[in-house]
């Protein structure tokens, strides 16, 4: 199992990320990543590629339905080359209220939408490679315009791609066009063996995990960490989309009432809806364990069914506390 370090930099300041990953490239990581949340993963990654010379640099995840094909394919080929072919290019749907709000892109069958865009961009990739012209023409995405001043130069291959999937739907495109699933955090074991794992229907494809850790190294960050992930966890609850992972364990009316409590003006609203996550919830969901267990219980519980894991830091704000459980994780 290959263990993958998040670069954890205090309010995404690209000024940290230099020395953040070449502190987990020497402490022995196979991979570091960055989440699109207040900043741009290419961004960080990007200044990741310069301070290191061997970790994979994961974007877990970009969000795909913010950009076209083009834009991202432009992004990761220069990456991929920068890095001399050390890019894996995690992708997310996102959900359709911060497409067509925030983002402003249009919104329509996600998974087919999917399927298209990671297409589209190895046609894109494939016609810089090869010269061949560009001649993509799909359902959402029609690409049929290059010349020699927009083509870029093709130093190594085409970046892996990895796609976040929850649904049946999403999983099925991972198994047929991708090179990995980035299984969601909000995810169980008995879920990724029961429907993930049966949807992927690919052995061949990497399965990253990045589960939820409760742990500690007093009563006071324990119960502080134990907090900070069943809010987490009631969060993701909360969208209806997620909601099949709750139904499988028999929890429907848990997300159904986390759901509606989110639409409340309560500004205590986050803090309530944590509160409705009971134990028996958080240890399906979260390795909870002492610092010096996390990595045995989670081997046990996600070994065999996974190929990377990546630290999930919800529950453990502390960089040092990050460190020792990530490198726990390597033994």
């Amino acid at each position: 199992m290959k263990i993958d370090l998040p670069l954890t930099v205090k309010d995404g300041a690209l000024a940290e990320v230099g020395a953040v990953a070449a502190r987990a490239e020497a402490a022995g990581f196979d991979g570091v990543s960055y989440s699109e949340m207040s900043s741009d993963p290419i961004l960080h990654l990007t200044v990741a590629a310069g301070a290191t010379e061997r970790v994979d640099l994961i974007t877990n995840i970009v969000v795909a339905f913010a950009r076209s094909p083009m834009t991202l394919a432009v992004q990761g080929r220069a990456l991929q080359d920068y890095s001399r072919g050390r890019l894996i290019l995690g992708l997310g749907s996102q959900i359709k209220p911060h497409i067509e709000k925030r983002f402003a892109m249009p919104w329509s069958a996600p998974a087919a939408r999917m399927q298209e865009y990671i297409q589209a961009m190895r046609a894109i990739w494939h016609s810089w490679e090869t010269g061949e012209p560009l001649a993509f023409r799909g359902q959402f995405y029609t690409h049929t315009l290059m010349t020699p001043m927009f083509t870029p130069p093709t130093l190594f291959g085409a970046p892996r791609i990895y796609l976040a999937a929850v649904g049946p739907m999403m999983t099925a495109v991972a198994g047929r066009v991708a090179d990995g699933i980035l299984v969601h955090p909000f995810s169980t074991a008995a879920y990724l063996r029961d429907v993930t794992r049966p949807a992927l229907a690919n052995p061949n494809v990497d399965v990253v995990s990045s589960a939820f850790v409760v742990t500690g190294r007093d009563e006071k960050e324990f119960a502080e960490s134990a907090v900070a992930v069943r809010n987490q966890i009631a969060f993701y609850g909360s969208t209806p989309a997620y909601l099949p992972v709750l139904e499988h364990h028999g929890w429907a009316a848990l997300g159904v009432e986390l759901n509606r409590l989110s639409k409340t003006r309560d500004p205590d609203k986050w803090v309530q809806m944590g509160k409705l996550v009971d134990d028996d919830v958080l240890h399906r969901f979260a390795i909870v364990a002492e610092p010096d267990q996390v990595g045995p219980r989670l081997r046990e519980r996600w070994g065999e069914l996974i190929t990377r894991y990546e630290l999930n830091h919800a529950g453990i704000p502390d960089p040092a506390l990050q460190l020792e459980i990530a490198q726990s994780l390597r033994e």
